[in-house]
């Protein structure tokens, strides 16, 4: 459960402007205030069959950019690959030949201006 509801807040950041308000509201008063379907539908006003539809769509909707974008995905491949190349170069600068160690210098310098 809190892997899923981590996962739906990354999601969340990542494509939650293009929700609709209803939907923006709900989801964030669900995974970011902690608030139960009952105190949703109390503070907006709605039925809480209504925030749980809402909150499902939304669940899905999420789930669907993701699948046909895969933006997360890809800042995890992107994220684990800098780690590879700044422990490699890390290794290099350990190198004999200065040539080498200049080199590793440098693709430390470019990656981790990738983290920025």
């Amino acid at each position: 459960m809190l892997q899923d509801s981590l996962e739906m807040s990354l999601l969340y950041d990542t494509y939650g402007e293009l929700l609709t308000e209803k939907q923006k509201i709900c989801f964030d008063l669900y995974y970011n205030q902690d608030l139960s379907l009952a105190e949703i539908a109390e503070e907006e006003g709605i039925s809480r069959q209504g925030v749980h539809d809402s909150i499902a769509r939304a669940e899905a909707i999420l789930r669907s950019y993701e699948q046909t974008l895969g933006c997360l995905e890809k800042e995890r491949a992107q994220k684990k690959a800098l780690a590879e190349i700044l422990l490699n170069s890390e290794k290099l600068k350990s190198a004999k030949d200065e040539s080498v160690r200049s080199l590793a210098e440098a693709i430390e310098r470019a990656a981790n201006s990738l983290k920025e």
